[in-house]
């Protein structure tokens, strides 16, 4: 059974999906499970930054809010976040995150999976 600690890996810093400022995403699984999930990201969003507004294809996303709060927009409706969410990205939906805080960092763990 493989083990991974995504605290011990070294993020990888980028812009996600046209949003703002840079994102820091650790990749834990990615194609390499034996069900239908594509992957599992533990990603960072500090203070003012941004995953932009996408649409999905086939597929459904969880964003699982481990720290902080901030703004969703799921398919045109904006909602407030916090610690303890879990958002649900349905099939075709569209959907962004953002980190209203200038402060605090907003940490979740983001997985995939084919439907």
């Amino acid at each position: 059974m493989p083990i991974k600690n995504f605290l011990d890996k070294q993020p990888v810093e980028e812009t996600c999906h046209g949003g703002e400022g840079k994102i820091k995403i650790v990749n834990i699984f990615d194609n390499e499970l034996s069900v239908p999930l594509s992957f599992v990201h533990y990603t960072v969003l500090p203070p003012s930054t941004s995953i932009g507004l996408h649409t999905h294809k086939n597929n459904q996303e969880l964003y699982i809010i481990l720290e902080g709060s901030g703004i969703t927009e799921l398919d045109g409706e904006k909602t407030s976040v916090k610690k303890g969410d879990v958002l649900l990205n349905k099939p075709f939906g569209a959907h962004s995150l953002y980190n209203t805080s200038d402060s605090d960092e907003l940490k979740i763990l983001v997985m995939e999976a084919e439907v």
